[in-house]
């Protein structure tokens, strides 16, 4: 069943990426695109003080960057503060996030908000932070703080740019599909540099931040180069209610270099050099390179699609630790005793080659916005592993319904493959879980409306579903390794008119 699941997320991927290429091209021109089409984009030009205060990197950014082009008609640049406050009240179906399921409860948050922008002449300052609470209505879980914080600093020279990005988030659960989602927005290809969590198990609070630096250089007018660097680490502060067991923390080193170059009009071309260094809390360590070729196809104002793929270079270096009473064979080597039998720990230290990639489509129609991606990468397993080999696939769209009402959709699906072996047996109080993959599923809308200039209603529905495979069970005898969850939610928005600094 949710191998067919996977194929039709894949099929629907496929499809909209088909239908958007048909699409583009000599088609006449929507209503309100921005700009023509059918003219052909110019070089990046070098700018600075003597040239336009809007740099062009964002408007045309690299492929290889962390930046993507804005499909939607510019506004004109301001410096503002804008607050909001948010109040939300849920029926949870299985408001523990537990195996097996639980009896619907209630979820109650307040949240308030407060954005700041900040533009100078070479430098743009943009803060987001929501702060707040909810109330779980279920014996264990209770008063849940809920903290997101992002920053985006960036400084802008003749033919180039540096930025520098910060999420943080400190949740009562993932943020891959839940209703809080992740903090901030850094750009795409993040799930590379971590701080990403693809899967939750549990009412557990935790930390969650990625740290970027990136350059963007311009060489010449039809080449230019990315530098991209991170740190990204994730703490759980408690152990799951329900199983004892603890999370697996971590900590990631990564970074990324990257060409690129003008192909045609409407095309770029780049190659990329990337590396993973992961640091777990059991004591593994984990390093991957990366070496992918990418392609991208734009048309301004429209479309945005990027493709890329290469070999992946996995080194581990590890020492298993077992469960139970221990033995030490020789300096190197234990023995433990689980439900299995004896088993034998040794330092581990190996090379294995298998294939990175990714591929994304932003495609603007005249009333709606579409957003596919789909990404293969080694990640940090979430908590549940140390060290996943991981499928990503995003399915997002933004339909305006008249003036006041807008539709919005998402699915989202992960399968994710332990890359380390485990002597996790009995399955409780444990560092992770014992299973060797486990796969990750929602599906969601949202109806909203807009109550005169400041404030706005939605109504909310979304289904989650966590599946762990057979090895999760250490025995032959049945249990439980499913969590379904279904989350329906109302909600009042107070957005009121920014603040202008100017």
């Amino acid at each position: 069943m949710r191998k067919r699941y996977y194929i039709a997320v894949l099929m629907v991927l496929g499809l909209g990426l088909s239908v958007a290429w048909g699409q583009n091209g000599a088609s006449p021109q929507e209503p309100g695109a921005t700009p023509d089409s059918s003219q052909p984009q110019q070089p990046v030009p070098a700018y600075g003080p003597d040239n336009n205060p809007a740099p062009p990197v964002s408007e045309n950014p690299p492929i290889s960057g962390l930046d993507t082009p804005n499909l939607v008609p510019h506004a004109a640049p301001l410096s503002y503060l804008q607050p909001g406050a948010h109040a939300t009240e849920a029926i949870d179906s299985n408001i523990a996030n537990g195996l097996g399921g639980s009896s619907a409860r209630s979820v109650s948050t307040a949240e308030g908000t407060l954005k700041l922008q900040r533009l100078w002449r070479n430098y743009d300052l943009s803060l987001d932070y929501l702060g707040g609470v909810g109330y779980y209505n279920a014996r264990g879980v209770g008063l849940r703080q809920v903290e997101e914080l992002a920053l985006d600093q960036r400084v802008t020279w003749k033919r180039g740019q540096l930025a520098i990005r910060d999420s943080f988030s400190y949740q009562p659960e993932g943020t891959f599909g839940s209703s809080y989602g992740s903090g901030g927005s850094l750009g795409g290809g993040t799930v590379f540099f971590g701080g990403s969590s693809l899967g939750s198990l549990g009412q557990v609070p935790r930390i969650l931040n990625v740290t970027l630096v990136d350059v963007t250089e311009t060489l010449t007018p039809k080449s230019s180069i990315t530098l991209t660097g991170a740190y990204a680490f994730a703490h759980f502060l408690e152990n799951d209610p329900a199983t004892g067991n603890s999370f697996i923390g971590n900590g990631e080193v990564s970074g990324e270099v990257g060409y690129d170059r003008l192909l045609g009009p409407h095309d770029q071309g780049a190659l990329i050099y990337g590396y993973q260094g992961f640091n777990f809390s059991t004591g593994v360590t984990l390093h991957t390179h990366i070496i992918q070729v990418m392609w991208g196809h734009r048309i301004s104002g429209r479309m945005d699609f990027r493709i890329g793929a290469g070999p992946q270079f996995v080194e581990t270096n590890h020492l298993l630790t077992p469960v139970g009473p221990t033995q030490v064979i020789n300096s190197t080597c234990v023995v433990a005793n689980s439900q299995r039998g004896l088993e034998v720990a040794c330092p581990e230290n190996n090379l294995r080659i298998s294939a990175a990639g990714r591929a994304s489509l932003l495609y603007r129609f005249p009333k709606v916005n579409l957003d596919l991606s789909y990404e293969h990468f080694t990640t940090s397993g979430s908590g549940l592993f140390a060290g996943a080999e991981s499928d990503i696939a995003v399915l997002s769209a933004n339909r305006a319904l008249g003036r006041k009402w807008e539709l919005h959709t998402d699915l989202g699906y992960s399968r994710n493959s332990r890359l380390l072996p485990s002597l996790c047996a009995t399955g409780k109080n444990c560092s992770g879980v014992s299973a060797n993959v486990y796969e990750y599923g929602f599906a969601g809308a949202s109806v909203n409306r807009r109550l005169g200039r400041n404030f706005r209603t939605f109504i909310r529905y979304q289904f989650n579903d966590l599946f762990f495979d057979s090895s999760f069970c250490p025995t032959s005898s049945p249990c439980n390794r499913t969590s379904k969850r279904q989350v329906g939610t109302i909600g009042l928005d107070w957005i009121p008119r920014p603040i202008r600094l100017d």
